[in-house]
């Protein structure tokens, strides 16, 4: 799933909406509305890896090659990109060490720490619901 800036959203959005970034109206959040600056928070977190990612580092702090390891199929260069959009929207940090060779770390920030509990509950109901889902896929394709 390709990543949502705010710049996109910005060129979708209604010519009297309120500016991202600026304080909401509370009986304004809606997630369904295409103004809703809430629509950034749900395309960084539907993208392919990050609730994987989110997931391997809520063990704790992981080197590149572990949090791979962790997640499996990614492929370095899409991990790395997963990586920094996840930093810049504040849910991971980088720890960089002047060593030789090199050491970078990955952890959770308080941020990141937060999306725990509702990305556990989807994982939770992913588990439980995958054989309904995988048994309408087969009915579908027999049809």
């Amino acid at each position: 799933m390709p990543s949502t800036s705010p710049a996109q959203i910005e060129r979708h959005r209604s010519p009297d909406a309120a500016p991202l970034g600026g304080p909401c109206d509370a009986a304004a959040k809606d997630v369904l509305s295409p103004d809703c600056p809430s629509r950034v928070v749900f395309g960084r977190i539907g993208e392919r890896w990050s609730m994987f990612v989110i997931l391997a580092l809520s063990g704790g702090t992981l080197r590149f090659t572990q949090l791979r390891a962790k997640v499996g199929v990614v492929t370095p260069k899409v991990l790395t990109e997963t990586l920094r959009a996840l930093e810049g929207d504040g849910l991971i940090e980088r720890h960089e060490f002047s060593e030789a060779p090199p050491r970078v770390e990955y952890s959770l920030t308080p941020l990141g720490v937060s999306l725990l509990e509702p990305i556990q509950a989807m994982r939770v109901w992913a588990e439980a619901h995958v054989p309904d889902m995988l048994a309408a896929r087969e009915r579908r394709a027999l049809n």
